[in-house]
């Protein structure tokens, strides 16, 4: 999808401009995937704009530098303000939200505990990322045949730049064989995730969601699914799934931050159906929360 340019980007505790924004050839980063980033997104509501749990998005990025050993030069207190204020400063309303932690210029080679850490927040107008379209009707998917990689391979806890080109396989290929989405099964082929978003299953009004030990990130809209599930008393489990579950489903859908809640109506060619009552009410309580309308989840909203 074409970026939208905005003015500046926030660089190292500086707004530089958006043309200037740009890192050396040799950055570390670019050449071994050593970074790790969030996707968060601002919304544009009647009370004003707020960023969607930014203070969990940063402090989940905390976490995967932490397992990259990346000592991060800004607390998540400085990073929550800094994209309050490149916001402000691009005079956005609603927008994605892009912060990346990457090793930057100045080493080279396998071991990168020498080379500096930089970090960024970069933020754009982008709409939703498997279209208005799919999160009204549903999307077709189809299930990969490259695996998600398990933890002892590289962390999936971690949400590093590098661990993407095994989602970018997976997309390509889902879209080229003419489906809008990719569902990866993990290192012992079980159900784990789409090349982007978290999968839950709905079947006699529970839901079920693989287990992070399925090669899963914990998702801060899944987290979002679970907190409306246990207020509305919507059974959810988190087991083990193989594909045969997703076929057989009464529901399905996907959760992320650029897709946020998205059906699936179809997975391999096996016909799921149109969003179902369970889903449709998930839907319908989080876009009350990102719109501001629901006081029972205010502390998910961050004020720009």
């Amino acid at each position: 999808m074409p970026i939208p340019e905005v003015s500046k980007i926030w660089m190292n505790g500086k707004l530089v401009d958006w043309q200037d924004a740009t890192v050396h050839l040799l950055t570390h980063a670019l050449h071994y995937g050593s970074g790790v980033f969030e996707g968060i997104r601002a919304y544009d509501t009647a009370k004003g704009t707020h960023v969607f749990r930014l203070t969990d998005h940063m402090k989940r990025l905390e976490r995967s530098a932490k397992i990259y050993m990346m000592d991060l030069p800004f607390s998540v207190e400085e990073l929550v303000q800094a994209t309050k204020d490149v916001i402000r400063t691009n005079a956005l309303e609603s927008c994605y939200v892009r912060p990346i932690a990457y090793r930057g210029y100045g080493e080279m080679g396998l071991f990168p505990l020498h080379a500096p850490v930089d970090v960024a927040i970069a933020v754009w107008p982008w709409g939703t990322y498997l279209g208005d379209e799919g999160i009204k009707h549903g999307i077709r998917a189809k299930i990969s045949s490259f695996r998600r990689f398990g933890p002892n391979s590289m962390p999936p806890a971690a949400k590093a730049t590098g661990q993407y080109i095994n989602s970018s396989l997976a997309k390509v290929e889902a879209v080229k064989a003419g489906y809008e989405e990719a569902i990866l099964l993990d290192d012992q082929g079980n159900i784990s995730e789409g090349s982007g978003e978290n999968i839950f299953l709905v079947r006699d009004g529970a839901i079920a969601t693989p287990p992070t030990f399925c090669d899963v990130l914990d998702g801060i809209t899944a987290d979002t699914v679970f907190a409306i599930c246990r207020d509305e008393g919507i059974p959810l489990d988190r087991k083990v799934l193989v594909r045969s579950d997703l076929y057989t489903a009464d529901e399905a859908f996907l959760t992320g931050t650029a897709a946020e809640i998205v059906p699936l109506r179809e997975v391999d060619d096996r016909v799921i159906g149109t969003p179902g009552p369970v889903t449709r009410k998930i839907q319908d309580i989080f876009y009350g929360i990102i719109k501001a309308e629901n006081d029972r989840y205010a502390d998910y909203l961050e004020w720009v």
